[in-house]
């Protein structure tokens, strides 16, 4: 049954975790290094990964032998290894010519990321599934045109104002990469006294 306030919750909520206007610089950077981002591959790409762990994420999970936590370390080493690229200024990642970048990294694990998959799989506890399919499509529009006006931001930026941006961002990346690794390991870093 489709229920509005489930829709607006379930869509804020996703909303703040796949931040893609947060990653409007990443998603330059990345740009930079391919030539051109397949806005329609990325979006659809993401919303189908989101799609089938919404539907069928514990399972499909199960079915390989991997819990969310793993899934999530994963994910944090693709994003330790993006934000180097973005603050030293090398590559690890080979990119195809011809929109390389538009799968990986962007749209898994930057859009369709462990955060976004284990916030789906949270609000599949709370609200109808129909009613957070509703608000992840919702969500992915946003991730289309935010993808799509790319040359807009740069040319809002200019190139200091994206240098900037790119190193600041990438150690951003590379805090939310640990920070995702720590929390999903169960290491314990002790207070600094």
């Amino acid at each position: 049954m489709i229920d509005y306030r489930e829709i607006f919750a379930s869509f804020m909520v996703l909303f703040a975790v796949i931040d893609i206007t947060g990653s409007i610089p990443i998603i330059i950077d990345i740009k930079s290094k391919t030539g051109e981002i397949e806005s329609e591959k990325a979006t659809l790409v993401a919303f189908a990964i989101m799609l089938a762990f919404l539907l069928i994420g514990k399972p499909l999970l199960r079915f390989f032998g991997v819990d969310i936590s793993s899934f999530a370390i994963a994910g944090s080493f693709i994003l330790l290894f993006l934000g180097l690229e973005m603050v030293l200024g090398i590559q690890f990642f080979r990119h195809d010519p011809e929109g390389g970048g538009s799968i990986v990294p962007i749209a898994f694990p930057l859009i369709a990321g462990a955060g976004s998959i284990t916030t789906l799989l949270s609000l599949k506890a709370e609200f109808h599934t129909m009613n957070i399919a509703i608000a992840l499509l919702l969500n992915m529009i946003i991730v289309y045109f935010v993808l799509k006006a790319t040359r807009f931001f740069e040319r809002i930026l200019g190139k200091t104002g994206l240098y900037i941006l790119q190193k600041a961002f990438g150690i951003i990346l590379l805090a939310i990469a640990i920070r995702l690794f720590i929390s999903n390991t169960g290491i314990q870093i002790p207070n600094a006294p």
